[in-house]
């Protein structure tokens, strides 16, 4: 039996890399998807795939970063697939690769806006909508970044993606007892647009144990894993997808 059958998911940043291979995936294992992302085109090509394959899916189109995009996707789950189950709140930014003291207030702002607050929205959106299915699983796409290490020139990228564990452990405080799980995905280096060219993939697979990056399709695994019923005691807590990165630091 397919993992999340009759289930209803939000993925954003779904046009490539994880988020699109999440989108993949949860639609194979049964569920229902609306995806989000800026770029339109991907977008639809994206549900076209995942249709003619026999899924189901929906593409709401706008930046994570406007309130109004995390209402639209919550309401096409609802008006389209009677509700929502599960929401993935992958999309993200890299932001300025720069040392602290020369990183602008506009690029702080940016970056924090992107990765953090924006994922405060989508939970305030997408709780309500879940608590009326009596709970469901919401997944927050972090990173090693920033909460095992530090990498020179990212720390507005390590300090917004290691401010979503306190995001996740407040939902929990919150929302558990009502059968809400959210949980932090903690990636190590993947094989997406984000990890540069050839060179900087090379760099990056040497901080990993298993001496490589991930491949989308392996960290798509793991939030299948958050977001089904295999970890239906897990809350409050970071899944290391990391290739043993924090484990050999």
């Amino acid at each position: 039996m397919a993992m999340l059958r009759k289930k209803v998911a939000i993925i954003t940043g779904a046009s490539s890399g994880i988020g699109r291979a999440a989108a993949l995936l949860f639609a194979k294992e049964g569920a229902a998807v609306v995806v989000n992302a800026r770029g339109k085109q991907a977008l639809e090509a994206l549900v076209a795939e995942i249709e003619e394959s026999g899924g189901q899916a929906a593409s709401v189109c706008g930046d994570i970063v406007d309130e109004t995009t995390h209402r639209r996707l919550v309401e096409t789950a609802i008006g389209r697939f009677g509700g929502l189950d599960i929401a993935f709140n992958n999309a993200g930014t890299v932001g300025p690769y720069k040392p602290l003291t020369e990183v602008t207030p506009g690029e702080w702002q940016h970056t924090i806006a992107t990765n953090l607050i924006s994922a405060v929205l989508a939970a305030t959106a997408q709780i309500p909508a879940m608590l009326v299915r009596g709970g469901g699983s919401i997944i927050f796409t972090s990173t090693f970044v920033g909460t095992s290490v530090g990498i020179p020139g990212m720390c507005a990228y390590g300090t917004s993606k290691a401010g979503l564990m306190g995001l996740v452990k407040g939902i929990t405080a919150d929302y558990a007892a009502s059968g809400i799980r959210a949980n932090a995905l903690l990636p190590g280096g993947t094989d997406t647009p984000m990890a540069g060219d050839a060179a900087q993939k090379e760099w990056a697979a040497g901080l990993h144990a298993l001496k490589r990056i991930a491949q989308p399709e392996e960290i798509a695994r793991a939030a299948l894993f958050l977001a089904g019923p295999m970890s239906s005691f897990v809350a409050g807590t970071a899944l290391w997808a990391d290739g043993g990165n924090s484990a050999v630091k």
